[in-house]
């Protein structure tokens, strides 16, 4: 089955409102370390004949457990770079990521950004996670949309502070589901990567080649 980003590699970059952006970041960051953190929890690969709510529930609540746990964050970050790979669907991902740049692309720069983008994903979600607090996620259901299966949640807050939204975007890949996107809050992840990607290249003469060499000194 195609991933919602199988056919999504248009030669614009999708536009984003930035000053809205700009607003809605901190609050995204904080609340998409959480969304990536759920899949530090020990669990197995979610079948597609799971309900997908209870996939994302069970991500969810599990990660308030590993929240709370006393191992360090570089333990808890260990776990998190072992179930990123399982529960993120990283290829679809890099592919809308990149967007048209991902058709002139060699198979080689595919593979070696996707490594880049997992690294530099957990470099800029990782460090926000060490002093994030929150009661609970609540799932509040499921729907289809014209990219397919999405699962709506909310971040429940300490002190009875107005709830977040949370939307997972579900793909399957080899009869598995796996996330392909978190919107918080009315921002998707994958968009905003992909605006800021494509920025990237574009001051770097609009080559991928040299968005790499870029990537590979912030490791």
């Amino acid at each position: 089955m195609k991933t919602p980003f199988a056919d999504q590699t248009s030669d614009r970059p999708t536009e984003l409102n930035l000053q809205n952006v700009c607003d809605l970041l901190p609050r995204f960051f904080l609340i998409a370390g959480f969304v990536f953190f759920a899949a530090l929890a020990p669990s197995s690969p979610a079948t597609a004949d799971t309900d997908p709510t209870e996939f994302i529930d069970t991500l969810g609540n599990q990660a308030l457990d590993v929240l709370r746990d006393a191992t360090s964050l570089h333990q808890k970050q260990t776990y998190f770079d072992q179930l990123f790979r399982q529960d993120f669907d990283l290829s679809g991902i890099s592919r809308f990521v990149l967007g048209s740049y991902w058709r002139v692309a060699s198979e080689p720069e595919r593979q070696e950004f996707q490594r880049l983008f997992e690294y530099r994903v957990m470099m800029t979600y990782g460090p926000r996670l060490a002093d994030y607090r929150a009661e609970g996620l609540k799932v509040t259901g499921k729907r289809l949309d014209p990219s397919g299966l999405v699962v709506m949640s909310q971040i429940v807050r300490p002190r009875g502070a107005a709830p977040i939204p949370i939307d997972w975007r579900l793909s399957v890949c080899e009869g598995l589901y796996k996330i392909s996107d978190i919107v918080v809050d009315g921002v998707s992840m994958a968009t905003t990567q992909r605006s800021e990607f494509a920025q990237m290249i574009q001051r770097n003469g609009g080559r991928v080649e040299n968005l790499l060499a870029m990537m590979r000194q912030e490791r």
